[in-house]
């Protein structure tokens, strides 16, 4: 273990503290393949004693003054933005976002959330009148309790702040699990809350994996909510496992977008579209994989989404540049590399990049870009979530074909529509099964939930609504007017 960071402790009741029992697991940097640090896998001592730690904590900060919990978040912030480079840094080493990326940004992503949160905030009222027909009933806002916040490797802080955030601004306690594929980031997110002086036990870090902590943390009778995200079959099994208890679950899982580019969209349209389904390597859940174009001008779509493709600059994490790094780890590059055969396989026409690693490159999990034209939408790539740098291209006839393959998915994430004719646009968003539309490559505006339906899952992340979804609606008549 010469050389390597040691992380092995964790973050409870306000103190750095040893694990219960030895686990330790290498960090792997995925530009280099090489470890960069060591972590500790929790055990149930571990998850019980930080969990115990937010059950007391939970009592008092509960009853805080929501100026008080604004102030420590606002100081949060403060650091946040000070520690904006090294948190860069790690966000490189342990899922290998580029630099200028990872600090542009995966980190500013974070900064984002948490202002639109404190804006939000402002604003919250946690005492509402039902209406003027009922003007002696509210509707109360309070904190769920103890909330297990279970985030992915692929947007390390943009989930983090969308969890930890709005849980201590509800007035909530929680334990967090970061992946273990990527934990650096968050524990130097811990560090951060640590200096911002959030009294013991309000915030809480255990390193695990799945089956270990998530698991512990999802049956445990003292946690009350469950927020997480990742793959929808991790989703599942959280429900399940967390159904005996009865807790809150809140789940924002994968997507397979459809990009419904009609013959009158943009001359950029279809670059801009290509660029975001590489962006990130494709690690994205909301990414835009399948493009949907009106058969008049598909041609044309695939010959530039091709040239997109093999214009895409690739290259280690480390160096600066406008460029896509790798993916995050062997067993992501390698399931990405068998989707890509599949496609192949099952008859799609291979118009850019494929399956082995780009040229030139001999260490690394890197991708090449790739893009797939007269995919069918019941082949393989069309339908599951591929998670790497890989576009499938559809034609279409018709308005109503485009949004019947669009919602043809077990997911609703997010879609896209590219057209200049504006009723169609709005018609057509209508329409589409899914949490959220983008729409000539606007993106979400400051507050706006982010979510999905279906197998997407239901939650609602950030602004006034991911504020709701860290507590629990009361309603109070009889109430006493002044």
């Amino acid at each position: 273990m010469t050389g390597l960071l040691d992380k092995r402790k964790f973050y409870i009741n306000g103190e750095w503290v040893d694990p219960a029992r030895a686990n330790d697991l290498e960090v792997i940097d995925p530009s280099t393949e090489e470890a960069v640090a060591v972590i500790s896998l929790g055990d149930r001592a571990d998850t019980d004693r930080a969990v115990a730690a937010a059950k007391t904590a939970f009592a008092s900060w509960s009853q805080t003054d929501p100026a008080q919990r604004l102030s420590h978040v606002e100081k949060i912030l403060e650091i946040y933005n000070r520690r904006a480079q090294g948190m860069a840094e790690a966000i490189s080493h342990e899922m290998g976002a580029p630099q200028d990326m990872s600090l542009g940004d995966q980190v500013a992503a974070g900064t984002w959330h948490i202002q639109n949160f404190i804006t939000a905030f402002k604003d919250f009222q946690f005492i509402r009148p039902l209406g003027d027909h009922a003007p002696n009933s509210m509707v109360a806002w309070e904190p769920v309790g103890v909330v297990g916040l279970i985030t992915p490797w692929n947007w390390p802080m943009n989930q983090v702040t969308l969890k930890v955030i709005p849980a201590i601004l509800a007035g909530d306690s929680c334990v967090l699990k970061p992946s273990e594929i990527a934990p650096l980031s968050s524990m130097v997110f811990a560090e951060i809350v640590h200096e911002a002086g959030l009294p013991k036990g309000v915030f809480n870090l255990v390193n695990g994996d799945g089956p270990g902590v998530g698991t512990q943390l999802s049956t445990h009778k003292d946690v009350d909510m469950i927020s997480f995200t990742g793959s929808t079959r991790a989703g599942i099994a959280i429900t399940k496992a967390a159904a005996d208890t009865l807790k809150k679950v809140v789940l924002e899982l994968g997507g397979k977008g459809a990009n419904i580019v009609f013959a009158d969209a943009d001359e950029k349209a279809v670059v801009r579209g290509a660029r975001h389904c590489f962006y990130n390597s494709g690690q994205s859940c909301n990414a835009p994989t399948r493009m949907l174009v009106e058969r008049s001008v598909y041609d044309q779509a695939v010959e530039t989404a091709a040239r997109v493709a093999r214009e895409t600059p690739i290259a280690s994490a480390h160096q600066p540049g406008r460029h896509i790094g790798p993916v995050v780890s062997r067993q992501q590059w390698e399931k990405i590399q068998d989707l890509i055969q599949k496609g192949i396989d099952e008859g799609a026409r291979l118009v850019a990049g494929g399956t082995g690693l780009p040229e030139g490159v001999n260490r690394g999990y890197f991708v090449r870009p790739t893009v797939f034209a007269d995919v069918s939408n019941d082949m393989t790539i069309a339908q599951q979530e591929i998670f790497g740098p890989v576009l499938s291209i559809i034609p279409f006839d018709s308005e109503e074909q485009a949004i019947e393959i669009a919602n043809d998915t077990p997911y609703g994430l997010t879609n896209y529509v590219q057209s200049q004719d504006g009723a169609r646009r709005n018609r057509v968003a209508r329409r589409l099964r899914s949490g959220m539309v983008e729409m000539n490559g606007q993106s979400r505006g400051a507050g706006a939930a982010f979510g999905g339906v279906k197998m997407s899952g239901r939650a609602r992340e950030g602004g006034i609504m991911g504020l709701e979804e860290f507590m629990d609606s009361k309603a109070i008549s009889g109430w006493h007017r002044d």
